[in-house]
């Protein structure tokens, strides 16, 4: 099972809604969204999928930087290589990219990884759940996102999520600071039996998230998720010692190296797993399994990819043991995307598939469409 062929798809996929964070828009119904689709041939004639979810406003990568990489710098070197060695694979891709603060160019490796994952799965007959020695699910549930800057949109929001049968809902801040208690108020009445997620993505300095984690106690938050700057984790110690809301780091951890730093800072209470962040699935477990070992909870995030990256992360989080309700947003936000069976979210949760690998199949007919 050797590399034969690396192939890369830049795409723009429509959006039903403008999705926005504390650091701006991600994208929007009138200029879409970029994700970048690889394709693995093995030299036994299989194909392995993969999906890279850049955005310039959560971090440098971007739809150009992702197909650069991996035309100019890693198909060559990882041609011939064979696929069970999934170690050699990344540590070739290291020495091609080299890293800075994080991992070099780590959401392009994750393309890499997740469809070197699915052609080995495909190659031994066995679905991407086997490959770890996890049981198949049939479902995962999702959180219902919310993006608002008024307290109407947010309770809007927060009252079609309960209507669709949502377990969970994710808040972002930062976009309206001055609303951002009451936002959170208005979700917390309308869906007060929700697993609550409040996510800043950076916005807050120490002060700031001190003031508005006491308010977010009083209210009933369940988690508070990367209030401060990524690099501040003595930040986020004192922030953990003063409030009784778990803390969770997501820009802040990028590697199982960034784990083992926040655990020995004392830094959080959880982490989020993102594949497309954390170099691919490989990674991303790893950073999951040193998190358990020292005691951390697990939440399983996502960057708004397709029905492919959804369906992958989906069943990586079930082999992790994570029961919470996932923020794999994208069928929220995705009007279409290149699937042959495109995930659809039915009363919160969506069914994932049962084929070999990922299960995941592409349609070659929308895939030359949705590409730029």
């Amino acid at each position: 099972m050797r590399i034969t062929a690396i192939d890369v798809f830049p795409l723009n996929l429509p959006m039903l809604q403008n999705f926005s964070i504390s650091g701006g828009q991600v994208g929007s119904k009138n200029a879409g969204a970029p994700h970048v689709y690889v394709r693995i041939t093995t030299d036994d004639g299989k194909e392995g999928w993969g999906e890279a979810r850049p955005s310039h406003r959560w971090s440098y990568e971007t739809l150009e930087t992702v197909v650069s990489t991996i035309q100019n710098y890693f198909a060559e070197a990882l041609r011939g290589m064979e696929l069970v060695n999934l170690e050699e694979i990344h540590s070739v891709m290291d020495q091609q990219i080299s890293s800075g603060i994080t991992r070099g160019q780590p959401i392009a490796k994750a393309a890499i990884d997740m469809a070197v994952m699915d052609a080995v799965g495909k190659s031994t007959g066995q679905p991407l759940a086997h490959v770890w020695l996890s049981p198949q699910q049939k479902k995962i549930a999702l959180s219902y996102l919310i993006s608002a800057t008024n307290v109407e949109d947010a309770a809007e929001k927060a009252r079609i999520a309960k209507d669709q049968g949502y377990t969970g809902v994710d808040v972002k801040i930062g976009l309206n600071p001055e609303k951002d208690i009451e936002i959170i108020k208005a979700v917390k009445e309308v869906i007060p039996e929700a697993y609550f997620r409040v996510d800043a993505n950076q916005a807050y300095r120490l002060k700031e998230a001190m003031r508005l984690s006491r308010e977010m106690e009083k209210i009933g938050v369940n988690v508070f998720e990367q209030p401060l700057i990524a690099g501040d984790l003595q930040g986020h110690a004192k922030l953990r010692e003063f409030t009784t809301i778990p803390i969770a780091l997501d820009e802040s951890i990028w590697t199982p190296e960034d784990v083992v730093r926040a655990i020995r800072l004392e830094a959080c209470d959880a982490i989020v797993i993102k594949v497309t962040k954390m170099s691919g699935l490989s990674r991303a477990k790893q950073c999951g399994e040193i998190a358990q070992a020292a005691g951390l909870e697990l939440i399983g995030g996502g960057l708004t990819e397709s029905s492919l990256g959804l369906y992958a992360s989906a069943q990586l989080f079930h082999a992790l043991g994570i029961t919470s309700p996932v923020d794999l947003n994208g069928p929220l936000f995705l009007a279409d995307d290149p699937s042959k069976v495109k995930a659809e979210i039915e009363q919160g949760e969506v069914t994932l598939p049962s084929g070999l690998g990922i299960g995941w199949e592409v349609d070659a007919a929308k895939l030359e469409r949705l590409s730029v």
